[in-house]
C-alpha cells in the first residue's frame, strides 16, 4: 500500500506528464475526427472518390513517415538540450531539421506535381481512380513545404514542454478544413462543387493557416525568437551528431511503414472479409492508443529533459513510472475493449462474418494490450528520449521483420489459417520486443547524454 501511494506522491511528475499529454491527446482526437470528417464528405459522393482519396494519401503518408522521423531524431537532443537550458543548440537543432524536412517536401512536391499518375498507377488500374487521384495529390502536395515547417515547429514547442500552443493551432486549422471542405466539395457559398479537388484545396489552405499561425508563436518564444542566422550557424560535425540519431528514428518509421504494408498484402490473400476486419480493427484500435501515444510523446520529452539536466537518476525513476503506468493502462485498455468489442462492432454496417472476425481479433489484441504499450512507452518514447534510438531500431525491424512479417505470410499462405489465427501468430513479434526492451530498459544502457557525448560547437 505505501509503495503504491508513493509511487503516486511525486506531484512533479504527474504534473508534467498532464500538461504534456493532454493536449496531445486532444490533438490527435481532432486529428481523428478531420478524418472521419473528411471521410465522411467524400463517401456521400462515391466509392471512386474515397478510392482516390485513400490512394492519394498513401503517398502523403509515406512523406509524414520521412518528416516525423527527422523531427522525432531531432526531438532527442532538443528534449536533453532544453533540460541543459542551452537555448544556442536547441536553434541549431531545429535548423538542421528544418532544413532536412524542407529538401524532403521539395523533392515529394516535384514528384506529385509532375508525375501523380505513376505513383498512384502503383495502387490502382481503375482509370476513373487514377484521374481523380491523380489530381488530388497533386494539389495536396502544395502544402508539403508548409507541413514540414509546421512539424518542425510543433515538435520543437512540444520538446520545450509546450504542447497546448502546438494543439490550439491544430484545432483552428482542423476547424477550417472541416468548414473549407464542406464549401468546397459540395459547392456551397457561391463556390462549384469541385469534389475531391475541392477536399485537396481545402487541405492545403488550412494548412498555410497553420504553418503561419505556428510561425508566428514560434518567433514570439522566448527560445524561438531572435536572429534567423541563429539557426543555421553550425558546422559539419554537429550535422552528423544530429544525423547520428536522426537516421535510425527515420530508418524505424520506415520499417514499420513498409512492414505494416507487407501485412496488408498478407492478411488481403485472405479475403476482402478479412481485410476489411483488420481495417476495422484497426480504426477501433487507434481510438483506443491516442492516450498511449501521447504517454509515448511525453516520455520522451521528460526523460529528455531530465537527461539533459544531467539528472540521470531521475531519469531512471521517470523510466521506472513511465514503464508500470504503460502496463497498467494497457491492462485497462484491454479489459476495456475484450468487454465492447460486441457492442461496438454493432455500430458498423458489414457482414455477420466480418463482425465474428472483428470482435475475435480486438479480443486477441485486447490479451495482448499490456505488453503491447509497455512497448510502445519503451521505444517511442523512453528509450529514443534516452538517447538509444539506435537500439529502438534494432528492437522494432528484427522483431517485425523476422517475426511479424514472415508469421503472417505463413499463416496466410502456407497454413492458410483464418485471418484471427494470423493476427495471433503475429503477437509473436509484439512478444519478443517485449523481452528483449525489459531486458534493456533493466540494463539501463538506454541512457545517453547525447549532447555530452562529444565536443560540438
Amino acid at each position: 500500500m505505501n509503495k503504491i501511494k508513493g509511487f503516486f506522491n511525486d506531484k512533479k511528475f504527474f504534473k508534467t506528464l498532464f500538461i504534456l499529454a493532454l493536449p496531445i491527446i486532444m490533438q490527435n482526437i481532432l486529428t481523428s475526427s478531420l478524418n472521419m470528417a473528411d471521410t465522411l464528405m467524400i463517401g456521400s459522393i462515391g466509392d471512386s472518390q474515397v478510392a482516390a482519396v485513400g490512394i492519394g494519401n498513401q503517398f502523403s503518408f509515406l512523406f509524414n513517415l520521412i518528416v516525423i522521423g527527422t523531427t522525432g531524431g531531432c526531438s532527442i537532443f532538443i528534449s536533453q538540450y532544453w533540460g541543459k537550458k542551452d537555448k544556442k543548440n536547441i536553434k541549431k537543432v531545429v535548423g538542421i531539421g528544418g532544413v532536412t524536412v524542407i529538401m524532403v517536401a521539395i523533392i515529394s512536391m516535384i514528384l506529385a506535381l509532375f508525375v501523380p499518375e505513376l505513383i498512384v498507377v502503383i495502387f490502382t488500374k481503375d482509370h476513373e481512380v487514377i484521374r481523380e487521384a491523380s489530381s488530388y495529390l497533386a494539389i495536396v502536395s502544395l502544402s508539403y513545404i508548409v507541413t514540414a515547417i509546421t512539424f518542425t515547429i510543433a515538435t520543437s514547442l512540444r520538446c520545450m514542454e509546450d504542447a497546448k500552443t502546438p494543439m490550439i493551432i491544430s484545432a483552428v486549422a482542423v476547424g477550417v478544413n472541416i468548414v473549407l471542405n464542406y464549401i468546397f466539395i459540395f459547392g456551397k457559398l457561391g463556390f462549384p462543387a469541385m469534389g475531391v479537388k475541392g477536399a485537396a484545396i481545402a487541405t492545403v489552405i488550412a494548412r498555410i493557416i497553420e504553418c503561419i499561425l505556428l510561425m508566428i508563436k514560434g518567433h514570439k518564444h522566448k527560445v524561438l525568437h531572435g536572429d534567423f542566422k541563429e539557426y543555421f550557424q553550425f558546422n559539419t560535425e554537429f550535422v552528423f551528431l544530429i544525423y547520428k540519431s536522426v537516421i535510425p528514428v527515420v530508418l524505424n518509421e520506415a520499417c514499420w511503414g513498409l512492414g505494416t504494408f507487407f501485412y496488408s498484402i498478407a492478411y488481403g490473400k485472405l479475403g476482402t472479409e478479412s481485410m476489411a476486419s483488420v481495417q476495422i480493427t484497426n480504426n477501433i484500435q487507434n481510438l483506443f492508443f491516442v492516450v498511449c501515444f501521447s504517454m509515448a510523446s511525453s516520455s520522451l520529452v521528460m526523460i529528455g529533459n531530465q537527461i539533459g539536466a544531467g539528472e540521470e537518476e531521475i531519469a531512471k525513476r521517470y523510466g521506472r513510472k513511465f514503464t508500470i503506468l504503460a502496463f497498467a493502462m494497457g491492462v485497462i485498455l484491454g479489459i476495456i475493449v475484450f468487454l465492447l468489442a460486441s457492442p461496438i462492432l454493432k455500430l458498423f454496417n458489414v457482414s455477420d462474418i466480418v463482425k465474428e472476425y472483428s470482435i475475435i481479433i480486438l479480443k486477441i489484441y485486447s490479451i495482448c494490450y499490456p505488453i503491447r504499450v509497455v512497448n510502445l512507452i519503451l521505444i517511442v518514447g523512453v528509450f529514443r528520449g534516452g538517447g538509444d534510438a539506435g537500439f529502438a531500431l534494432k528492437a522494432e525491424a528484427l522483431t517485425m521483420w523476422f517475426i511479424g512479417v514472415p508469421m503472417a505470410f505463413i499463416g496466410a499462405l502456407i497454413l492458410k489459417f483464418p485471418i484471427y489465427l494470423v493476427i495471433l501468430m503475429v503477437t509473436a513479434e509484439e512478444v519478443a520486443k517485449f523481452i528483449v526492451s525489459i531486458f534493456r530498459f533493466k540494463s539501463y544502457k538506454w541512457i545517453h547524454n547525447v549532447i555530452e557525448e562529444e565536443s560540438i560547437s
